[in-house]
């Protein structure tokens, strides 16, 4: 049998993440209804322009995954970001939740995210040249 490597086209990749996904389930059950649940939030000024914002979802062990949370360059330093964040770990929490966790650069907000109760549990060097990526974790 001849096998060949291709680039993956439109659908591939959900097909791929799919059968990952049942493979996991064979082993560890979901503990929720949804595999994944979403707890994307954002805060909007007067004119209903996003300024600040964090994408995250919830994953099928009851385990929260923040993926971005930005805030606008004229808003940073008022609080914003740290009101995104109680929001997502609250909303995780009620949703039963029992673990967060996320990864940022060391020229991001590492101190930002100690500051609120997460403690790292890996580094990845020289990612990218000369600088570190932190993966951090919290339990709510």
């Amino acid at each position: 049998m001849n096998f060949k490597i291709e680039n993956c086209k439109q659908g591939d990749a959900d097909y791929i993440i799919d059968r990952l996904v049942e493979y996991n389930l064979s082993k560890v059950p979901a503990e929720q209804n949804v595999l994944f649940d979403i707890l994307d939030k954002k805060i909007t000024d007067d004119n209903g322009k996003i300024i600040a914002g964090c994408v995250a979802k919830m994953y099928c062990w009851n385990v929260a995954y923040i993926d971005t949370l930005w805030v606008n360059e004229t808003y940073r330093g008022k609080g914003f970001g740290a009101r995104l964040l109680v929001e997502v770990e609250n909303t995780a929490k009620e949703k039963g939740c029992y673990l967060i966790h996320l990864d940022t650069f060391d020229f991001q907000a590492k101190e930002f995210y100690e500051k609120h109760g997460y403690e790292v549990f890996g580094v990845l060097e020289n990612c990218p040249a000369k600088h570190c990526r932190y993966y951090l974790k919290k339990n709510l």
